[in-house]
């Protein structure tokens, strides 16, 4: 039997629970991928993210129109005496889901936590200094200096039981990339809509609402989770009825589903660029078969620019679905330019030239692709290996699963590879805190280029206490001119969403491609 039959299997028997017939209160719900871990603060990852959003809250919450709403927190203010503490009032009555009552402890142990060296989010808060329960509802963060977009950092900052952690040795985060596991790996204990009932990890998570919460109660109450990495048996169980809400839906599909009665479909942009990156200072490379690093050199990087055809790849790879650009970040980002969207026409026999000049005869070097995250993700690579091809750099494709692409990345065991990348600050500095500064102390965790350069360095660690908006948005604007010019990225587009839902259901595409099944209604 395989992987996704005996997903139906375990589907049918936890919808069996619920009732012979799947009523308005229960959604299944399909998509790529499956969370990597249930510990709240070991990935910074999408799919991850997005189910954790379901169990855990957070102290503020990104809205559909981008607008930063209360959840957990219900006022915060940079305090009138001192512009380097941050001040937040919690929410009062309410519980974790074991029965534990949720207090300015519990959001300074998380402060703690987060901070972690395992954390896969300490570059979101390399400015706090420390945080302070002023009273069982009230929170003093301490910063290092001004930082007034701080606030912005924390839409995926999940709150955790300080008891519950404590009870369950699971004071730090989970070290994904070591392969560490702990219990808060596969069990959870947040303040959201929804408790965990089951989980069996890339098979299915079913999850129910926890009738003590603090807010409205949702119409849909009973969540099934299941990652179908295949796209045609996702598309076909949406068809088939087996599952109500299809959230990847693939691009060669959306037409055909726009058509089909019973079916709805709902698009948007995502915040999320789609982009290859590369060892650019290693003496030498891992897979190569030169003695040097051909990604050390500005000829060979030139020529992957000229080779790579964003247009190409959005006509034929992605069906339209795509928004081509050379700037790593979207367009709603601060810090986008017009001048970064732009791209050349793709010139392959200045590309060669470029190569060829370094090296006569070409090179070869590894290409790590994931298969399971993002949009056509495996067909964006093999377009590019045969872009690539024609300027004579001969790729070898190897393409996995996620669980398998990240660590690579955080373990710096892969030369070049493509990985897609959010900016739910909708700030620059998030983008430079991962995936430019050098790696250390906090920064860098996905900076699998290897760029370090100390005066780029020094202008991202300004940012964070920047007061006056006006010049820190020079320093933004140069940074990227530096990393622009440098080619750190090889940008291929940013990425569009489609959901598809069977009629009656009404979702709208989040920024953040994070829905949320709380916020979903149901007409049957």
């Amino acid at each position: 039997m395989g992987r996704f039959a005996s997903a139906l299997s375990v589907s049918a028997i936890a919808i069996a629970a619920f009732g012979s017939a799947v009523s308005a209160e229960t959604i299944r719900w399909a998509r790529v991928g499956d969370a990597l871990t249930m510990d709240p603060h070991s990935q910074n990852e999408g799919p991850t993210l997005t189910v954790l959003h379901h169990i855990y809250e957070t102290l503020v919450r990104r809205d559909i129109d981008g607008s930063l709403q209360p959840r957990l927190a219900t006022e915060w203010y940079i305090h009138p005496d001192d512009p380097t503490v941050w001040v937040f009032k919690l929410r009062e009555g309410v519980t974790f889901h074991n029965g534990n009552e949720f207090n300015a402890e519990d959001v300074v142990f998380s402060f703690e936590r987060v901070r972690a060296e395992s954390s896969g989010f300490r570059a979101l808060h390399t400015a706090v200094t420390g945080a302070t329960a002023v009273d069982d509802h009230t929170v003093h963060v301490q910063m290092e200096g001004p930082s007034p977009l701080y606030v912005q950092n924390l839409t995926n900052f999940f709150i955790i039981d300080s008891d519950w952690s404590r009870e369950n040795d699971v004071v730090n985060p989970q070290d994904f990339a070591a392969g560490e596991e702990s219990y808060a790996v596969r069990n959870t204990n947040g303040t959201g809509h929804y408790q965990l009932v089951s989980r069996d990890p890339e098979v299915q998570t079913v999850m129910t609402y926890y009738d003590g919460h603090w807010d409205e109660a949702p119409q849909v109450t009973d969540i099934v989770y299941t990652p179908i990495a295949e796209a045609a048996t996702r598309v076909a169980a949406l068809l088939s009825g087996e599952v109500d809400m299809v959230q990847d839906v693939p691009v060669q599909d959306i037409a055909r589903l726009e058509q089909t009665d019973g079916i709805t479909i709902a698009t948007g942009p995502e915040n999320r660029n789609i982009f290859f990156s590369y060892d650019m200072t290693s003496p030498q490379l891992i897979s190569a078969n030169v003695d040097d690093n051909p990604f050390s050199h500005p000829e060979v990087r030139e020529a992957m620019a000229l080779a790579l055809d964003r247009d190409a790849i959005r006509q034929v790879v992605m069906r339209g679905q795509s928004q081509p650009s050379a700037a790593p970040l979207p367009p709603f980002v601060n810090g986008w330019t017009e001048a970064m969207h732009s791209y050349d026409a793709p010139d392959y026999e200045r590309a060669s030239e470029l190569v060829r000049s370094v090296y006569p005869d070409g090179f070869s070097v590894d290409m790590h692709c994931p298969n399971d995250r993002y949009l056509n993700d495996e067909a964006i690579c093999q377009a590019t290996v045969a872009m690539l091809g024609r300027a004579g750099i001969d790729i070898n494709l190897v393409s996995q699963t996620r669980s398998l692409h990240f660590p690579l990345i955080e373990n710096w065991e892969t030369d070049f590879y493509l990985l897609g990348w959010g900016v739910p600050t909708f700030d620059s500095a998030y983008v430079f805190n991962f995936l430019v500064h050098s790696r250390g102390d906090g920064f860098g965790a996905y900076n699998g280029a290897h760029y370090a350069n100390d005066d780029v360095d020094a202008m991202i660690e300004s940012l964070s206490t920047m007061t006056d908006l006006e010049a820190r948005n020079q320093v933004v604007a140069d940074i990227w001119e530096q990393v622009m010019e440098d080619r750190v990225f090889l940008n291929v587009h940013n990425q569009l969403l489609a959901y598809a839902v069977r009629d009656g259901i009404s979702v709208q595409v989040h920024p953040e491609n994070q829905p949320h099944m709380a916020s979903i209604t149901i007409d049957n």
